[in-house]
């Protein structure tokens, strides 16, 4: 009976001390007060920062939009994206526009970039990247001025591709929009085009990546792979100076943002190349939209997610197929739809998406 007293009182010592040593383990996240976004603040919502966890430990930031003066349970949308960017331009845009047509946002930076959490900084991942979106989920389901059960996610860019995988992954999520995405498992394993697909330009990169891995190691520090090129070379494709014309220009430069400054680690998306995340996209239940320029790029990659989810190919036009829509916006480059520059995000249609989708069970 002594024995196992006194091995009560350990254990419950032990626990203290370890739970103690998670608090102490906790991020201290700084987090800017003023407004620094590459757009303007609206008078129609109301703005606040906060973070949320996700189950890896690492806490995330991000920016809360709320329509002014909305009372009750709110449909809620979860916004991030594009890859390299940070929660002050495009998403927060997109989460500022949604909050203004009477849906409670928030723009997430992801695990290791931004003023989110994450150690070493500029590491990307498939898995940590769509559990942001999970997290963020999580995170909403929670507050008392969401209806758990209206809760959608947009992905911008790389994140498009995230958001698809969360959507594949969890039921909670009932709508998801992919705007201008990226495949980033499928670029990094095929390059652009398919122009590095096959197994030795493959296995090149994984050398490639390796010895990085080694040099980093031993020098103890991450080399950066580099933002958006800059200066600008004369013969650069347009997809390039059409990064440069949102990342290194006031339109859409950020300190915190990686492509608008040093970039990536060079080792930062080494699992992609082998864990695609499109994998299971045919099995998504509830609605998607895809939204993609006419003229960008990258609109083949909405393309392939449109076909994977439907089994339906499609080039350069809309498409729907059950509760799949591809939409194409005509004249639209791949940057077009990060701002409002060119005046081509289709928000009302965002707007129609999400209210038509997150519909509350008890209506």
């Amino acid at each position: 009976m002594k024995h196992s007293l006194i091995m009560v009182v350990l254990m419950s010592l032990l626990l203290t001390g370890c739970n103690q040593n998670q608090e102490q383990m906790k991020e201290k996240l700084q987090l800017t007060q003023q407004w620094d976004k590459t757009f303007p603040k609206s008078d129609k919502v109301d703005h606040k920062k906060v973070t949320f966890r996700n189950r890896y430990g690492i806490e995330l930031a991000a920016d809360m939009y709320t329509p002014k003066g909305a009372t009750g349970r709110l449909a809620a949308i979860a916004v991030s994206g594009p890859f390299g960017a940070v929660k002050e331009q495009c998403s927060g845009l997109y989460a500022q526009h949604m909050a203004e047509r009477g849906f409670l946002a928030i723009a997430f930076d992801p695990s290791f970039t931004g003023e989110s959490g994450g150690e070493p900084r500029r590491m990307a991942s498939p898995d940590i990247n769509t559990e942001d979106f999970l997290a963020a989920v999580d995170f909403l389901s929670t507050q008392d001025n969401v209806d758990p059960e209206r809760i959608g996610i947009i992905g911008i860019c790389g994140w498009g591709g995230m958001a698809v995988n969360a959507a594949a992954l969890d039921p909670r999520i009932k709508a998801t929009v992919a705007s201008t995405m990226y495949d980033m498992s499928k670029v990094n394993a095929e390059g652009y085009f398919k122009s590095e697909d096959s197994k030795e330009q493959r296995m090149d990169k994984r050398r490639a990546m390796a010895a990085q891995r080694t040099e980093d190691y031993r020098n103890g520090t991450y080399k950066r792979a580099g933002g958006v090129v800059d200066p600008l070379p004369d013969d650069a494709p347009f997809f390039v100076k059409d990064y440069y014309d949102y990342y290194k220009t006031k339109r859409g430069y950020h300190e915190r943002s990686g492509n608008s400054t040093d970039g990536w680690n060079v080792t930062g998306c080494q699992s992609f190349l082998n864990q695609p995340l499109l994998a299971w996209a045919h099995e998504i239940e509830t609605p998607v939209l895809l939204i993609h320029g006419e003229k960008a790029h990258s609109r083949y990659f909405s393309e392939y997610a449109f076909e994977k989810m439907t089994g339906v190919h499609v080039e350069g036009e809309s498409k729907t197929v059950g509760n799949k829509e591809l939409l194409i916006i005509p004249g639209a480059v791949h940057t077009d739809l990060y701002d409002d520059k060119n005046g081509r995000i289709p928000y009302d249609k965002l707007e129609q998406f999400f209210k038509e989708n997150l519909v509350s069970k008890e209506l």
